[in-house]
């Protein structure tokens, strides 16, 4: 018999290490009907703790950053604590924005308690209703006629009096007062009548001489009269205004006093309708004879004929929401966080007014909280500084990104700031956390908090509880079938697969409710009304079902022998090692084939992979450590006279990680000693420089990958897996692979360290050496030595000849020298 078939020193895992089962019997309930509701995560006290700190801290800066795994369930865990908590805290107020009737350009902001705001809304909106029709119904009134005929009768006997006056007086020295299209003038008359020039010229010297003198005096006369109609004509005008005003106050004056009764506590209210209803006044004729056309067009255009600067902007109305605000916003754009002013095209233009103010999600949480995505707010341009300058002056400023950097001119608006109260939550992962922390310098003073999510949680029967109270749970609020407790067990055992750890359980929500709403799907496909575990098992095949085409193609490649693998017999520097591909959220393995060739050299291990750049960092990393251990083992006092080439056959794409440094390793060693590796043994792990074998990841798929193409090929009961001893507690292999170890028709290995992965490769003891320093005979590590001597000495003889050589080189060339030297001829 060969040296393999007689030294196996290690016995494979037994059964029940390759999977731990969930026991159903410890689930007292028949479905999860009978299970209540879950209210709060699962193992995540941690980062319930630091939430509740952060929400309930209010100082400046104590913002929140929740980091996790997409899918963890973050957004709904912070949901349900921010939701208890506003429930207690007060209503915020209520923000409207109104027309700055001295600087239109500039609109004010008012703060008021929540529904007062709505209140004065709709207030406004009245008033300016009851503006339109009161007012042309006051001037139209009999009384308002009547007071204003008084005026204008007034003014016009006292007019026609003065000019009588005049006429009189100019009457009795007979000369008439005659009202032109251009004025009035004076003319002598006789009788009564005017006289024409040539009976003036007629006249006496002396009459022509006194009537010139009446004249001018009377003319004098006259334009007393005329400044004092002028001067009656402004007063006229002023009464008239006044009874205007009268009048204006008597239709809409008990209104405004009404409103300024109501809001006598808010200053800022009181103050505004004191200037509406200046204004009001100012503007009665646009109320007496409103302009005809489309309103919206007129306020638009700057003409306000539609009376929209009386209205109220309501920017933000709590209504009858109770509590604080949450509000996640899911586009978080620079105009969708900070609010925007819309403008509209009228005439070839764009045009606005502080109608046209929208507000952000800012303003509608301000006072609450703000929840973000954090990755989303950082792919948005601007949207990060926006928030930055938010949190950092404590108020909303809205302002137009076209305006900021000179990209539009066009009329806009320059609002009031608006100031902050909130509490902000980013929702991402670690590594954007990390990467703020590190290359943002705000980050850390604006959010002083953070709470992170655990990845996993330990397996336990009070976890276990949890689990089937979450999938209850989960069942009844999206209306799934229930779950008895044999598909409970089975979804916790997957979580613990998902894990990829036996004694952890994943808390990936999202794909737990997948697998929950896939199995209602089969179960109601079969007619069922509970779901049970045949049908989590059917969802949990068509998962890898639907994404396993790459890994049935590359399975092929295998079996048709396009991909060089051997499952059985014995190779010199030939390995199966384990390579993992990860497609998604679907990972699959194969045997990948390494091979090792030595010869004489001086101590160089060339990394192929590496060398063609195919090879990452700790794969590099890899190869360099056991490089290191061989040097150490073999030749710690002497330079290795070898030279040795590494390389993953086959592969075309980039290699990385170290998990087949242990497989290079063996492949090395097997190639010095010259002796065979069994192909039937695939090999996984990574190695210290003290020849310790460590634990890596993706141990369930690899044992996977490399059992379907044994399976394939027919199983024979000398196949295997040799995995790290570390990895063991996270196993949790499929059915098929432990009933296949169960019957020994495939074997799972664990090794410690590098020797037990070579005794169990080769069949050989590694051999240690006695007392006096030396090896077994026919031992691995004697095979080594023996080889590594036999190159040392093969290397120095190479070298003795290279210097004889080089010796006698330097001889010849010495001699051919001398002759050419000249003979000296002096003596």
């Amino acid at each position: 018999m060969s040296p393999i078939s007689q030294f196996l020193p290690i016995p494979p895992l037994s059964p029940d290490r390759l999977y731990r089962p969930c026991d159903v019997e410890r689930l007292a309930f028949k479905t999860t009907t009978e299970l209540e509701d879950l209210t709060e995560g699962i193992g995540q006290m941690r980062a319930i703790d630091a939430a509740h700190f952060g929400i309930g801290m209010r100082h400046a800066g104590y913002n929140l950053y929740v980091m996790g795994p997409s899918g963890s369930g973050k957004y709904t865990l912070i949901r349900q604590l921010l939701d208890r908590r506003v429930a207690t805290e007060a209503k915020p107020s209520d923000w409207c924005y109104v027309h700055n009737f001295t600087q239109p350009h500039k609109p004010h902001v008012i703060q008021l308690p929540a529904g007062l705001g709505t209140r004065l809304y709709a207030d406004m909106q009245h008033l300016v209703s009851e503006l339109q029709a009161a007012i042309p119904a006051v001037f139209e009134g009999e009384d308002y006629r009547h007071r204003l005929s008084k005026i204008d009768e007034e003014y016009s006997e006292r007019q026609t009096g003065a000019f009588s006056d005049v006429g009189e007086e100019a009457g009795k020295h007979g000369i008439v007062l005659l009202r032109t299209p251009n004025g009035f003038s004076f003319a002598p008359a006789k009788d009564g009548e005017v006289m024409s020039p040539d009976d003036f010229e007629k006249l006496p010297d002396e009459e022509r001489e006194r009537i010139e003198q009446a004249t001018g005096l009377l003319q004098e006369q006259l334009e007393n009269v005329i400044l004092q109609a002028r001067q009656w004509r402004r007063e006229r005008m002023e009464r008239v205004r006044k009874l205007n005003e009268e009048a204006v106050l008597f239709a809409v004056g008990h209104l405004i006093d009404t409103l300024r009764s109501d809001f006598k506590d808010y200053p800022l209210v009181c103050g505004y309708l004191n200037e509406v209803q200046q204004n009001v006044i100012e503007s009665m004729e646009e109320f007496r004879s409103p302009k005809q056309g489309t309103p919206e067009l007129a306020a638009l255009t700057g003409d306000h004929s539609d009376f929209s600067r009386f209205r109220v902007n309501l920017l933000v109305g709590r209504g009858e929401n109770e509590g604080a605000p949450v509000v996640f916003e899911e586009h978080p754009t620079f105009q969708n966080l900070m609010g925007r002013v819309e403008h509209v095209a009228q005439y070839g233009a764009l045009v606005t007014n502080f109608m046209l103010i929208k507000p952000g999600a800012l303003h509608m949480a301000n006072g609450g909280y703000l929840m973000l995505d954090a990755l989303k707010l950082l792919t948005q341009p601007f949207s990060w500084e926006g928030l930055k300058r938010a949190l950092s002056t404590r108020e909303i400023r809205i302002e137009s990104l076209g305006q900021m950097y000179s990209l539009v001119s066009t009329v806009s608006l320059e609002p009031e700031p608006i100031p902050l109260d909130i509490k902000v939550v980013l929702l991402g992962n670690r590594m954007l956390y990390y990467l703020l922390a590190q290359y943002e310098p705000e980050f850390g003073e604006l959010f002083k908090v953070v709470a992170d999510f655990e990845d996993e949680v330990e397996r336990s029967t009070d976890n276990d509880l949890l689990y089937a109270r979450l999938i209850g749970t989960l069942a009844r609020r999206e209306k799934l079938r229930p779950f008895d407790r044999s598909a409970v067990a089975r979804v916790i055992e997957h979580c613990a697969r998902r894990a990829e750890d036996a004694q952890k359980l994943s808390t990936h929500l999202e794909s737990l409710a997948d697998l929950a709403r896939e199995a209602d799907y089969w179960a109601g496909h079969d007619k069922r009304e509970t779901v049970t575990k045949a049908d989590v098992e059917r969802s949990i095949e068509a998962q890898i079902r639907r994404a396993d085409r790459l890994r049935e193609r590359s399975h092929e490649a295998i079996l048709r022998n396009i991909l060089h693998i051997d499952t059985e017999g014995e190779k010199v520097g030939q390995i199966n090692g384990l390579s993992v591909f990860q497609l998604g959220d679907f990972a699959f393995a194969q045997p990948s084939r390494i091979t090792a060739n030595t010869r004489l050299g001086e101590g160089d291990l060339v990394d192929i992979q590496r060398e063609v750049k195919l090879g990452g960092p700790i794969h590099s990393k890899g190869v360099m450590i056991l490089s290191s251990f061989l040097a150490s083992r073999y030749a710690p006092e002497q330079p290795l006279s070898l030279s040795a080439t590494l390389v993953f056959e086959q592969t075309y794409g980039h290699v990385e990680g170290d998990s087949a440094s242990v497989a290079e390793l063996c492949a090395l060693l097997s190639s010095l000693a010259n002796t065979p590796i069994r192909q039937s043994l695939a090999v996984t792990g990574s190695v210290d420089q003290f020849g310790r074998v460590q634990a890596i990841g993706a141990v369930n798929e690899k044992i996977e990958g490399y059992f379907d193409i044994c399976t394939k090929r027919g199983l024979n009961g000398k196949q295997g897996v040799l995995i790290p001893a570390s990895n063991v507690t996270h196993l949790m292999l499929r059915r098929d692979v432990v009933e296949a170890a169960k019957a020994g028709r495939f074997n799972i290995y664990a090794v410690a360290t590098v020797d037990e992965a070579l005794e169990l490769l080769t069949g050989i003891s590694v051999g240690t050496p006695d007392v006096h320093g030396k090896l077994p005979e026919g031992s691995l590590n004697q095979l080594v030595a023996k080889r590594l001597k036999h190159l040392s000495e093969l290397r120095r003889s190479f070298a003795k000849k290279t210097t004889s050589h080089r010796g006698s080189d330097s001889k010849d060339e010495n001699k051919d020298n001398d002759k050419d030297k000249p003979k000296d001829k002096g003596k």
